[in-house]
């Protein structure tokens, strides 16, 4: 106990301890049967990472010096690594046999992190166009005539805060792209039980606008830390104005749930 080849007790050696493998990697195929790896990247952070493909669930993975160890139902396999001019060379194992070669391309975190900055801006215009197509049903099932006013003044609103997401993502030479796995915010508000057809429209409306408004600041606060760290004063500051006229809105429905619960009872014809 405690012998040479040991680093105290519980303490097991790794050839990794000084974090040389920390960061996140691109992963290139360079040979054998390896899926395409277009967009794969492997996280590594001390003795644990993942390997993540774009839209896949994670494949977790233990770092024991220059292996990396599959865990759950992925235990077969092992990834081999070699050192090669600052990045690695790797060979992909089942069950100790070699099935294909790929590349580790250390990704430039500042890189990164405007590529995290350019994802949340897309879901947050993606959001505002959602949101659009949830204005024009409350706005065709609303006949108070308030309430409308509101609605729509609203509804202008949300026309400019995607405009303002579409600048920003052209000023980082992006372009909205059609988000095709819903999650976070925009799989919150494909939740909402809006119902175009259904009866007591203005209580229901005024719960679900409520909740959106509500989804929306929580993704512009998001965005806006984000922006904060990528150094991108100028989406920080359009989500904070977007996140004030959200508060707005939110707080126009707060001061008028008796209106909509007297409207709902009228629609159901009942008097009280």
């Amino acid at each position: 106990m405690g012998g040479k080849g040991t680093f105290g007790p519980g303490i097991a050696r790794n050839p990794n301890r000084v974090g040389q493998l920390d960061g996140v990697w691109a992963v290139e195929r360079v040979s054998g049967a390896l899926p395409p790896l277009g967009g794969c990247v492997k996280r590594i952070h001390g003795a644990r990472g993942t390997t993540v493909f774009p839209n896949l669930p994670g494949m977790p993975f233990e770092v024991r010096g220059l292996e990396l160890h599959y865990r759950g139902p992925f235990s077969p396999l092992v990834d081999k690594l070699e050192p090669r001019n600052g990045s690695y060379f790797g060979r992909a194992m089942v069950l100790g046999r070699e099935v294909g070669q790929f590349t580790l391309r250390r990704l430039d975190p500042v890189g990164q992190l405007k590529e995290q900055l350019i994802k949340h801006i897309d879901e947050a215009h993606a959001m505002e166009q959602n949101v659009l197509r949830m204005r024009d049903g409350m706005i065709s099932t609303t006949d108070d005539p308030e309430i409308l006013d509101a609605l729509e003044h609203h509804k202008m609103q949300t026309q400019g805060h995607a405009d303002r997401m579409a600048a920003r993502l052209e000023a980082h030479g992006a372009s909205p792209s059609a988000v095709k796995q819903l999650g976070g915010v925009l799989g919150a508000l494909a939740k909402l039980p809006l119902d175009l057809v259904r009866g007591e429209k203005a209580g229901r409306n005024a719960r679900d606008g409520y909740a959106t408004e509500h989804m929306e600041i929580a993704g512009y606060e998001l965005l806006r830390r984000i922006a904060e760290k990528a150094g991108d004063e100028e989406t920080a500051t359009a989500a904070k104005e977007i996140i004030e006229e959200e508060k707005a809105m939110a707080s126009l429905i707060e001061q008028n749930w008796d209106r909509f619960a007297e409207l709902s009872l009228q629609e159901e014809g009942i008097t009280v």
